[in-house]
């Protein structure tokens, strides 16, 4: 089996030990603050990749660790992504591979490329309003998602309606994409972009059933980055 090493042991963390083997990996190591430990060389153990889920604080300085032991990359953490010029300089002086995406559930990946056709096509004729709704549990208490976010913006680079996006609200500005976000009972994730025009509705709609999803999207992204070099999303490892 390959060798896997966990950075963060928290609610993902857990979930990729848990589905490890199932894809060919055995989990050689976990590093984490609670169990007192860093990284370095010893406590890798031989990993041959790193899957890291932490938080935005402390996942630039991991990757600056975890690049310079030549340890390729797959990350979930979110909030770096303006030093992304910076780590790609680093990654490909040490000729390693980086795999970085803001959601692993291939399904909701999918969604993502089909949101961008909708938003080129849109763009090609008159009529069509767009508008985002993300459903989540109670306990998540960031509005809105980054996923749905991640929608937004690619609706507004592919587009020219829309200049930026916010919260829903009746005042916001025909320029401005509004984005719905509830929060109820324990709904894992649910996703909608609504295309609607005075004549018909296009709906494109992801509802994750459980965490596990992301799990195994993220074990597929470390057998994908087996052996690779450079910066590398779900773009590539899809193939589109």
């Amino acid at each position: 089996m390959n060798q896997l090493a966990i950075i963060g042991y928290g609610k993902m963390g857990k979930m990729m030990e848990k589905f490890a083997p199932q894809f060919g990996f055995e989990v050689c190591t976990i590093i984490d603050p609670v169990f007192n430990n860093t990284i370095n060389r010893e406590e890798l153990k031989g990993a041959e990749i790193a899957v890291e889920f932490t938080t935005p604080d402390s996942a630039l300085e991991n990757y600056k660790k975890l690049i310079n032991l030549k340890i390729n990359i797959v990350t979930g953490t979110t909030g770096w992504h303006d030093k992304i010029d910076f780590l790609r300089l680093l990654v490909e002086s040490e000729n390693v591979g980086f795999f970085y995406a803001s959601n692993f559930s291939i399904g909701m990946n999918m969604v993502f490329e089909a949101n961008r056709l909708l938003a080129k096509m849109a763009q090609k004729v008159e009529g069509y309003s767009i508008g985002i709704t993300e459903t989540h549990h109670t306990q998540k208490l960031d509005k809105p998602s980054g996923t749905a976010v991640t929608l937004a913006q690619e609706i507004i680079e592919n587009q020219k309606k829309y200049v930026n996006w916010s919260l829903w609200d009746k005042t916001l500005p025909d320029s401005t994409l509004p984005i719905v976000s509830i929060r109820e009972g324990s709904v894992v994730g649910h996703h909608a972009v609504e295309y609607k025009s005075a004549f018909d509705k296009i709906t494109l709609e992801h509802e994750a059933f459980s965490r596990d999803g992301f799990a195994t999207g993220a074990l597929t992204a470390c057998r994908y980055m087996l052996g690779k070099q450079g910066i590398h999303t779900m773009k590539n490892l899809l193939a589109l």
